[in-house]
């Protein structure tokens, strides 16, 4: 479930008997709970918008989701491997990488 830009990660709760939801990819904590689906979104959506109210008026600003960037610790056989791979394919190492953690999702 995804809304401005915040994705949420949603399981049941066996011992609330309910939906719970969480905001993922922020280091600030956001979650909600709901009955049904149309609850879950309608509570979610509700959360991320009282979050970047409270983060207005508290003049700070939100936490950002997911700004596409990330790192990865590799063996350096690993990582000399990939470096060759992308050459053979006239393709950058983050191009590579890129394009095959895209086909992996």
């Amino acid at each position: 479930m995804t809304y401005k830009g915040y994705s949420a990660f949603i399981q049941y709760s066996q011992g609330d008997a309910c939906l719970v939801g969480r905001v993922i990819g922020i280091t600030d904590v956001i979650g909600f709970h709901g009955d049904s689906i149309t609850e879950m979104k309608t509570a979610f959506e509700e959360a991320i918008d009282d979050y970047l109210e409270t983060c207005q008026k508290l003049n700070r600003d939100p936490n950002k989701p997911f700004s596409g960037r990330f790192n990865v610790r590799l063996e350096p056989q690993t990582h000399a491997k990939l470096v060759v791979k992308a050459a053979q394919k006239n393709q950058s190492l983050n191009q590579f990488i890129r394009e095959t953690l895209e086909r992996a999702v």
